[in-house]
């Protein structure tokens, strides 16, 4: 549903050529935004832009893109009122596997390209005293398991850093968000499948690695991702939104497992659950 105030508001949403970013997208359509899609595939985006989003060529490693594509709105509407950092990856595979470049690689994307977008919308922000960040981590920022080490720090770096934000603009009449979606339809498995398929082709950690693929491949209760798209709209829309949101039901129950539990536990239980998709207990 439209909400009359918010007309004349902008929002820019980044990994919106797929999944969660393109429900966003739809959700603050329909929440009567200004809503600009971002993303590198723009050949992916016709059919938000015919539902009323405007289109942004958008490579969050790339300074001078970003710089110019945050201008340009600017230039465009006067405003950016909200900021959807959604653009992201998983990568998967044991921390020695994994090779520095692709560790890299999944900084640049997950922390460094979203933290410079950041900064380059911060000033129009402070300027008009008001504005909200939202910052889509995942329930791999509160928990972790293994053969998925250095997605998960990239994650918990977001929520840090998204934590400490919060505090620094708050004067500014600035909000920000965390957003942690648990298992959700979207390109994100088969991405970080494929990445985990390329770091252990003769790793040590096959019988660890094994029972990760097969439990990323078999599991079949992901939800959709307008439950995200809802979180993030409630967040935006709220004049004193929550610090954090969790979705669906799967992130919240993790999120309070691994709070409650001493990290011995959390280690036992995440054995157990692998051990039921080793190929011995097949």
């Amino acid at each position: 549903m439209s909400h009359p105030s918010n007309q004349n508001k902008v929002a820019l949403v980044t990994g919106a050529s797929a999944g969660i970013g393109k429900a966003i997208v739809r959700r603050l359509l329909s929440d009567g935004w200004t809503v600009y899609g971002a993303a590198r595939r723009v050949d992916h985006m016709a059919d938000i832009q015919s539902e009323g989003a405007k289109i942004v060529s958008l490579d969050v490693t790339d300074d001078p893109n970003m710089t110019i594509a945050v201008q340009s709105i600017f230039d465009a509407e006067g405003r950016i009122d909200t900021l959807v950092n959604n653009a992201g990856y998983g990568s998967y595979g044991a921390i020695e596997d994994v090779p520095l470049d692709e560790v890299r690689r999944q900084f640049e994307v997950n922390v460094f390209g979203l933290a410079r977008l950041t900064q380059l919308v911060l000033p129009h922000m402070r300027a008009a005293r008001s504005g909200s960040v939202v910052n889509i981590s995942s329930m791999g920022g509160r928990i972790w398991m293994p053969i998925g080490g250095w997605y998960h720090a990239t994650k918990h770096a977001l929520e840090v850093m998204s934590d400490a934000l919060r505090m620094e603009v708050k004067p500014f009449g600035i909000n920000v968000v965390v957003v942690q979606p648990g298992a959700i339809e979207s390109e994100w498995a088969d991405i970080s499948i494929s990445n985990m398929q390329k770091a252990s082709v003769s790793s040590a950690y096959r019988a660890m690695i094994d029972p990760v693929h097969k439990a990323m491949t078999t599991f079949s209760d992901a939800g959709s991702p307008d439950v995200i798209a809802a979180a993030v709209s409630k967040a935006v829309n709220s004049p004193k939104p929550r610090r954090r949101y969790a979705a669906p039901i799967d992130a919240k129950v993790s999120i309070f497992m691994h709070w409650l539990l001493p990290e011995a536990m959390w280690e036992g239980m995440i054995s157990m659950i692998l051990s039921k998709f080793s190929p011995k207990s097949a």
